[in-house]
């Protein structure tokens, strides 16, 4: 079965989300989780307290967060085990058919890539 990831992106600084998306997430990860689909995940604190390590030129420096110039953030991850790429799909749109309703003004772009396993390509 193919794994995946989901992720989460958002502006920085939008603040918490409404505690009917809470609530809304809670039961949804819990029927994914029942249902086997969801294997881990949670939310992401801002940059405040982020480190990046950047490799450039066979040089490694450490750049410390905030980062003024992010306009948007991961604020959330999952890894998701799915039968098929279609069964995935839709249960992406639900998720983020979730942040519409419950966080209309704010942007939120949820992202699904499967996990690679080795050198073929996506779907094999």
């Amino acid at each position: 079965m193919p794994r995946f990831m989901g992720l989460v992106r958002m502006e920085e600084g939008v603040g918490t989300p409404p505690q009917a998306l809470f609530e809304a997430m809670d039961a949804y990860i819990g029927k994914q989780a029942a249902n086997g689909v969801f294997l881990d995940g949670g939310g992401l604190y801002g940059t405040e307290d982020a480190v990046n390590f950047v490799s450039h030129k066979g040089e490694v420096s450490r750049v410390d967060g905030p980062y003024a110039e992010a306009k948007e953030v991961v604020g959330g991850w999952a890894i998701l085990d799915y039968e098929s790429l279609e069964d995935a799909v839709a249960d992406q749109q639900e998720f983020a058919e979730l942040h519409a309703k419950h966080w209309p003004e704010v942007t939120v772009i949820s992202t699904l890539r499967q996990i690679s396993t080795g050198p073929e390509a996506p779907g094999e």
